[in-house]
């Protein structure tokens, strides 16, 4: 029931990701009288399709902390419950961000070894596709926290990006080992003795993100959300830059004719709902957020995280990864000791 255009756009986004994947089935939670008749125009999908009618609903405006004190019938908590209790193998909302974080965390928890959830997402580079987190659920990290976002975040390569040795970089100021924060200095020295096979390729800086220069950024929330909103803001500038240009004068109209083929080639690289999907990672348990503005091509997409983390494990591996991490933390104190 979240999002600017629900709940048609989220029927019409799980009827594309059932022809994607056919073999998912879909628990959806809402007002069933008002769903149900829109779920019965695609066949198929009613035939894979069971309702749990509610009609709570989280809004858009409802605080974090009113929404879980308060909305315990919502759709948003039913449905996360619902992959606490095993029934659903991801959950996937384009409703409030800051209540699904907050329920997800209180239903879900978070996985041994975690302190803190994390925002990712991926997005075009020169090279492919990386990835880059926190993008906003926590402002303020210390030095295990980036390493933790570094482990999952190479996991979510592997899992998501299908890349086999994913890259991992820290943000900084520069790339001298005396630059940045207390914190990420001391995060990028973990991150070189861990006894991991990750590939940290030590610090990056902002003009990396767009080059590809490494698979997994990290970062704290406060920068990596500011660093997200630039670039969509600087994306949506030169499309602005390129209508005007190319409406600017009847050659200027003659010539987009030409290019326009290669144009949709541009737009179809860089389109959002490409990219739509953002996970939190460090829970015991799939949550994927979607975009509350997008349509449902979107939509179906942001699905697609949800089939893809879960058909490759990912919330196993992440276990997996962190009982090393804690083994190898282990022996570094005992050597230490010794």
């Amino acid at each position: 029931m979240g999002g600017d255009k629900a709940p048609e756009v989220v029927i019409d986004g799980a009827e594309i990701a059932r022809e994607r994947f056919p073999d998912i089935s879909f628990l959806m939670f809402g007002d069933q009288p008002r769903i149900e008749p829109l779920v019965e125009k695609h066949p198929k999908l009613a035939a894979v399709t069971e309702f749990r009618h509610t009609t709570q609903v989280v809004s858009g405006e409802d605080k974090p902390s009113i929404a879980l004190r308060s909305a315990r019938e919502s759709s948003m908590r039913l449905a996360i419950n619902a992959v606490r209790d095993g029934e659903a193998s991801s959950v996937v909302s384009a409703g409030n961000t800051g209540a699904l974080m907050a329920i997800a965390k209180f239903v879900l928890k978070t996985l041994p070894g975690i302190t803190r959830p994390a925002i990712t997402t991926y997005y075009p580079t020169m090279r492919g596709e990386s990835c880059m987190l926190d993008l906003g659920a926590n402002v303020q990290c210390d030095a295990e926290n980036l390493v933790q976002f570094a482990v999952m975040g190479e996991v979510f390569a592997r899992t998501v990006l299908g890349i086999d040795k994913p890259t991992i970089g820290l943000l900084n100021v520069g790339v001298e080992a005396l630059k940045g924060s207390d914190e990420v200095r001391e995060a990028a020295a973990i991150l070189k003795e861990t006894s991991l096979p990750i590939e940290f390729m030590g610090f990056v800086e902002g003009d990396d993100i767009p080059a590809g220069t490494v698979d997994v950024i990290v970062t704290d929330g406060f920068t990596g959300n500011i660093a997200l909103k630039t670039a969509e803001g600087m994306t949506k500038l030169y499309t602005s830059f390129l209508k005007d240009a190319f409406s600017s004068s009847l050659s200027a109209k003659i010539g987009y004719l030409f290019i326009r083929r290669a144009l949709n080639n541009l737009r179809q690289r860089t389109d959002p709902r490409r990219y739509n999907g953002a996970m939190l990672l460090g829970l015991n348990g799939i949550v994927v957020k979607s975009h509350g503005g997008t349509d449902s091509v979107g939509f179906a997409n942001a699905i697609g995280v949800g089939v893809d983390m879960a058909q490759h494990g990912f919330i196993s591996k992440i276990k997996q990864d962190f009982e090393r991490l804690k083994d190898g933390q282990n022996e570094q104190k005992k050597a230490a000791v010794s």
